[in-house]
């Protein structure tokens, strides 16, 4: 079973949850148990976040009871470490970071949380995402899933080996020029450039030149794609 759960893209996930057919306690332990196994040879994940396990519980009790889901309740998804997520490490691949932990979510990782998605871990990326490969003096090389001795690309590598290697269904990269385009074609899976201004950019890091940047979601398949981006989308009043 743990094998079928990691193939699953974030919407069959959701849809089995929401029938009761799924754990989200089950769908979170096979996704952990798959980052054990492979992450030491791709190192796409650098820093797991606490209390996931916990949450999927917290997941799987409010669907016992009735309660409204959100259209991915119970879903894990990964953060690429250049994007802040409360709490847990986000050390933008630079040493000049280390031991940097934000205070609030950025807003994209917010609105994913309140639809029912669970952060399971932080993704590599290059030093301040300024590369077309993903490597850094802090966390290491990431390697491509598919091969090891290739890269997975940059910079939203670290995202993209994570989602191609089943240790993610869905997860948050950037994009300054290829960041998430070449990634995604490097390991076989979707990433999305969203048209600059429609994904608040509050909560990532670099700010400037922040009017070349744009966040995206990443997945396994384009309806994921297309549902992460209309969860994210909208003014947040900060950006």
């Amino acid at each position: 079973m743990t094998d079928n759960i990691i193939q699953m893209d974030a919407s069959r996930i959701a849809e089995l949850v929401a029938n009761r057919e799924l754990s989200p306690v089950e769908v979170m332990k096979a996704h952990l148990d798959r980052i054990a196994e492979v992450n030491p040879k791709v190192n796409a994940i650098v820093t797991m976040a606490d209390g996931a396990l916990d949450a999927a519980k917290k997941a799987e009790a409010a669907v016992k009871s009735d309660a409204r889901l959100g259209p991915l309740h119970g879903v894990p998804f990964t953060v690429k470490d250049g994007i802040d997520t409360a709490g847990v490490l986000t050390q933008r691949g630079s040493p000049i970071f280390k031991g940097r932990v934000p205070d609030t979510d950025a807003t994209v990782v917010a609105r994913l949380k309140a639809a029912g998605a669970i952060l399971i871990a932080k993704t590599n990326p290059p030093e301040f995402s300024y590369s077309i490969e993903t490597d850094n003096f802090l966390t290491g090389q990431t390697n491509n899933p598919w091969n090891l001795d290739y890269t997975p690309g940059g910079s939203s590598g670290g995202e993209s080996a994570a989602i191609a290697a089943g240790m993610s269904p869905l997860g948050v990269g950037s994009d300054l020029s290829i960041s998430l385009r070449g990634p995604a074609a490097h390991t076989g899976v979707v990433g999305f450039k969203a048209t600059h201004g429609r994904l608040p950019m509050t909560g990532h890091w670099p700010r400037v030149p922040r009017r070349f940047w744009h966040i995206g979601p990443m997945a396994r398949s384009v309806r994921d794609v297309a549902l992460a981006y209309s969860l994210m989308a909208g003014p947040d009043g900060a950006d």
